[in-house]
């Protein structure tokens, strides 16, 4: 039998690695720059984490989860979300003590299972930030910045922020208690779904994608009438700072996100590509969570990005390969010691070396540079070996035939040779 990925997981093909490994390193990069630490926590958790943080009544907790249970008799689950495994090392290794406010992030795999469609895998991946120790809404602008600046960074277009706030736990309590008693009257005209959530966990009604659902809750009341004075100074001040970094966003008082342990600020980052899927990234406060679970009251915030859908939405060109990328040719069977050894020396100069080991023909190897996207070839033949020299080819497509007619250093960025092609002395020839 011939063996398949499982239904809702993918492999990362060689040519779709590069462009993995960019948006990695732009937010390993951004991050650093905004002075967050990365953070690693295990794959799998004991199962009460997540039902006490998430909510025993959300999806993922009582449908999506992988659960089993262990040879001990205790409940394991593969992760579906990262904030409250970084809560738990939070709360394990005592972080607050260290530090009077913890700046993290993290990215991996998490699994849900759930129906596979574009832009939603069973295991997916997703990174994300998250800040222990400040309750003032500096704090909530920073992480929004930061999300904005990766996407910026990773050149994102059709990018458009919702935001909103939840209040304090008792304002999204009254909220709840209001937006039950208007729905209950128009039970009937819900779906399953709707009407189980109604029962369970009514804000969740209002991310509903059902065109006459939608209708239903336009006219509902909404989380602003139930803010606290306090909820209200906090939001404003959000806005205020928001729009001094020249971060656009628009107010949408149902976006509520769908897990139980969100205050006040929430936030989503929307792209225009990816059609009723369309958030790439959510986020808010959880400044009860870290008490939740076991760990002293600690105002905290933060954001997951889902890294497949990131990536749906970039543009990238046809060459992953790096620019400074060589493509060493040996035509000499005997030399290949000596060809072996000047790819190293390439290497420790800064180059990606790439040598050909199937002894192919010149033809065939110039034509694997071209595919690969190498800035240049350098050529190892007979003449090249007794001459203790090396030809250069420079240029777009590795088929040149004529030498350049300057001497200086040559790339098809800066040589103006049709075929450009260069015999070079070796200043360092290898014995």
């Amino acid at each position: 039998m011939a063996f398949r990925t499982i239904k809702g997981t993918h492999d990362i093909l060689p040519e779709d690695s590069a462009h993995w490994q960019k948006l990695e390193r732009i937010i390993h990069d951004t991050a650093a720059r905004f002075g967050y630490s990365e953070i690693r926590t295990p794959i799998f958790e004991d199962t009460s984490l997540f039902s006490r943080s998430v909510g025993e009544d959300t999806d993922i907790v009582s449908k999506e989860m992988y659960t089993w249970e262990d040879r001990s008799g205790g409940s394991l689950t593969l992760r579906p979300e990262l904030t409250a495994p970084v809560v738990r090392a939070y709360i394990q290794h005592n972080l607050g003590r260290k530090s009077p406010l913890q700046r993290l992030y993290y990215m991996g795999p998490l699994f849900r299972r759930e129906r596979p469609q574009k832009g939603r895998q069973r295991q997916f991946h997703q990174f994300g930030i998250e800040a222990f120790g400040s309750e003032f809404p500096e704090q909530d602008a920073e992480i929004i910045a930061i999300g904005h600046t990766i996407f910026s960074e990773l050149g994102l277009k059709d990018i458009s922020l919702k935001l909103n706030s939840l209040g304090s736990g008792e304002c999204r309590s009254q909220y709840t208690h209001a937006l039950k008693n208007y729905l209950s009257p128009l039970k009937d005209q819900l779906s399953s779904t709707s009407q189980q959530r109604l029962e369970t966990n009514p804000l969740r009604i209002l991310d509903t994608k059902n065109p006459d659902e939608q209708n239903l809750i336009a006219d509902a009341p909404t989380i602003a009438d139930y803010w606290t004075a306090d909820d209200k100074i906090h939001f404003s001040t959000v806005q205020q700072l928001l729009n001094e970094l020249n971060i656009p966003f628009e107010i949408d008082y149902q976006m509520v996100r769908g897990l139980d342990y969100y205050t006040r600020t929430t936030f989503e980052f929307i792209s225009g590509n990816l059609g009723a899927q369309d958030a790439i990234c959510g986020g808010g406060r959880y400044d009860g969570l870290v008490e939740t679970l076991g760990g002293k009251p600690t105002p905290a915030i933060g954001f997951a990005a889902g890294m497949e859908r990131i990536l749906m939405s970039m543009d990238f060109d046809n060459n992953n390969t790096e620019h400074n990328t060589v493509y060493l040719i040996n035509l000499v069977e005997s030399a290949s010691g000596q060809a072996l050894s000047m790819a190293n020396e390439l290497r420790e100069l800064g180059y990606n070396v790439i040598t050909d080991t199937l002894r192919r023909s010149l033809k065939a190897q110039l034509r694997d540079a071209n595919r690969v996207g190498a800035l240049k070839a350098v050529i190892i033949g007979e003449e090249e070996l007794k001459n203790e020299t090396v030809q250069i080819n420079c240029g777009k497509s590795f088929s040149c035939t004529s030498n350049c007619s300057d001497g200086s250093d040559c790339c098809h960025e800066q040589c103006n040779s049709k075929n450009p092609k260069r015999v070079v002395k070796r200043k360092n020839p290898v014995q």
